[in-house]
């Protein structure tokens, strides 16, 4: 069901804690990785053995995206994009900060946007195409202090919904993936303490996700299975929502 050999997944954010778990269940299903993030993933990349590459993107240049993928696209083609990469600025609604405002857009909404459109040729051209959208439960309900995060990953359902619609008749599927907290760096530095505990007991599961659950539906998605779900919210939520 998982046998992605003889595909490229580009995924963005690989250098994070879900972007190694991503890359690590994408090897593992016999992918090859094209690696993105802001950090130099070259040394990453070589740790799945030859043929596995990485590359150093700015997501939050626009002018420098279509270029990349373009590039990625030439020298290995692609055939599943995961669109992982992503910003935590949290703050209350009533704070208007501009600027982590419009940073969250940027890189939430926006990369994703313009990552997806530019890889499109490579994925019509795959015969079977298959885009991931990191999400968030943030984009589905509402959490405190969470209007500019909320806000972005709501939009990216929003997205995904449209890109599934619009595509489908290139045999792109396009779904997204809504986690709660996952148990991360990021995560504990955001959900520590009582905070966190708390948290966790509002789950019905009583925890976090961790990174390989989340990475293991993003392959699912990719896989020939899958072919016929799209424009789809995968929640990994431990049951937090259908409360």
């Amino acid at each position: 069901m998982s046998d992605l050999s003889g595909l490229t997944a580009l995924i963005t954010g690989a250098a994070g804690g879900i972007g190694v778990a991503l890359a690590e269940a994408f090897a593992k299903a016999g992918a090859r990785l094209a690696l993105v993030d802001m950090k130099d993933c070259a040394d990453l990349a070589a740790k799945f053995g030859p043929g596995h590459r990485g590359y150093t993107l700015d997501l939050s240049d626009p002018a420098a995206i279509a270029p990349m993928i373009e590039r990625i696209g030439a020298e290995m083609g692609i055939d599943l994009l995961i669109n992982n990469a992503g910003l935590g600025m949290v703050f209350p609604a009533e704070e208007v900060r501009l600027d982590d405002w419009d940073r969250t857009m940027n890189i939430n909404l926006r990369a994703p946007w313009l990552v997806s459109a530019a890889a499109l040729p490579f994925l019509k051209a795959s015969g079977r195409g298959r885009i991931v959208n990191l999400s968030s439960q943030a984009g589905v309900i509402a959490l405190d202090q969470h209007a500019a995060y909320g806000a972005s990953k709501a939009g990216l359902i929003g997205l995904t919904k449209v890109q599934a619609l619009e595509w489908a008749r290139h045999g792109v599927t396009v779904n997204a993936i809504a986690p709660t907290v996952v148990d991360t760096p990021m995560g504990a530095l955001g959900w520590s303490g009582e905070k966190g505990e708390k948290a966790r007991r509002d789950i019905p599961m009583g925890r976090f996700v961790r990174p390989p659950e989340v990475a293991a539906a993003a392959v699912f998605l990719c896989s020939a299975d899958a072919g016929m779900i799209t424009g789809d919210v995968m929640m990994i939520d431990g049951g937090f929502t259908m409360q």
